[in-house]
């Protein structure tokens, strides 16, 4: 097997324009193995815009987003390499959480006994034979979760996975994501719940405007910024690159 890249994710001077609008502006990070990284950011930060870059569904204006060295478009095997979850992740309100799964596996020719590896990942067995239509929306996010997880990628990348969960299912989630990390894999997660993140990352990636405000491991954002929370590191952040000079 040829050596791991240091970076599973790197973007450098990623930047996408939308006519006269700047959604994203010269952003650059990393995101390495066996680390869980918080991607955070206002709404309308920019933070959508650039997932979809790295998956290769929007073009950039300028600048690269890299898997492990490569565009998206350029791996050998993306359904083993990269799983993502955005934009609920394409359900079909009439087919059961088994069925949705199986016509993945039958696209990316992966097993069916993948299928239900991956339901008990997520812990949704019980609900698999049921019609996607009437899941929770907590319920949707772990069908999208175990659609991500079934090519066992090393790098995930995940938009606002802990949404619709309740106070259980955000526990399960933050456990789950650091078993992840701990198997060495690389997770990228966007989410609102600053809270949870500051329990469950390594590090944070920090935008605003469509410009990185801040990135590194949370212990050294906290110290830099002398803060006692992510929120309040966070708040200080977004509001001097709202403001902007002075």
């Amino acid at each position: 097997m040829p050596p791991q890249p240091r970076s599973a994710i790197t973007l450098a001077g990623l930047s996408k324009s939308f006519g006269a609008v700047t959604a994203v502006d010269d952003l650059s990070f990393e995101v390495g193995y066996g680390r869980v990284v918080g991607f955070l950011g206002p709404n309308g930060a920019g933070k959508t815009t650039t997932l979809r870059m790295l998956m290769g569904l929007i073009e950039p204006t300028s600048g690269t987003a890299r898997i492990n060295g490569v565009l998206y478009g350029d791996l050998d095997d993306p359904v083993h390499t990269l799983g993502a979850l955005l934009d609920g992740g394409g359900l079909h309100p009439g087919r059961s959480g088994r069925n949705h799964l199986r016509i993945i596996t039958t696209a990316a020719r992966i097993p069916y006994s993948r299928v239900e590896e991956v339901l008990e990942l997520v812990d949704l067995q019980s609900a698999a034979d049921r019609r996607a239509g009437g899941y929770s929306l907590g319920m949707k996010q772990r069908l999208g979760l175990a659609a991500a997880l079934l090519g066992d990628p090393r790098i995930l990348v995940l938009d606002e996975p802990a949404n619709g969960l309740d106070p259980q299912g955000i526990h399960w989630l933050r456990d789950f994501l650091r078993s992840l990390a701990a198997e060495g894999r690389a997770i990228l997660v966007s989410s609102h719940l600053l809270a949870e993140v500051a329990q469950t990352v390594d590090d944070v990636v920090v935008i605003a405007g469509g410009r990185l405000v801040a990135s590194g491991p949370l212990a050294r954002l906290l110290a830099e910024r002398g803060a006692r929370t992510l929120e309040e590191a966070y708040l200080d952040l977004t509001d001097a690159a709202s403001a902007g000079p002075a």
